[in-house]
C-alpha cells in the first residue's frame, strides 16, 4: 500500500468516525431518535466508507498507467530535438 492510499484510508475514517459522533450527538441532544435507527446510522456510515474506499483503490493512479523507463526515453529525445513538450498556444 502506497503511503497515498494509507492517507487517504486513515482520512477517510477520521472522516466518517467524525461524522457517526456528530450525528450520534444530534440524534441524542435533538431529534428524539429510536433505538433501531443509531443501528441504522452505524450501518449506514460504515456502507459509504467502505464504498469510497473500494471506489478509491479501483481508480487507476495516472502515474500507473505510465511506463518511467519510456517516458526518460521520450523526455531525452525530445530533448535531442528541441521538442519540449509543452503545446504552442
Amino acid at each position: 500500500m502506497k503511503k497515498k492510499d494509507l492517507i487517504f484510508t486513515f482520512g477517510l475514517t477520521l472522516l466518517m468516525g467524525i461524522l457517526w459522533v456528530t450525528g450520534e450527538v444530534v440524534m441524542g441532544l435533538w431529534i428524539a431518535a429510536p433505538t433501531w435507527f443509531h443501528i441504522v446510522w452505524f450501518a449506514a456510515i460504515v456502507a459509504v466508507t467502505l464504498i469510497v474506499s473500494v471506489w478509491h483503490s479501483l481508480m487507476e493512479d495516472e502515474s500507473q498507467q505510465r511506463d518511467p523507463k519510456r517516458e526518460k526515453y521520450e523526455r531525452k529525445v525530445n530533448k535531442r530535438r528541441g521538442i519540449t513538450g509543452e503545446d504552442d498556444v
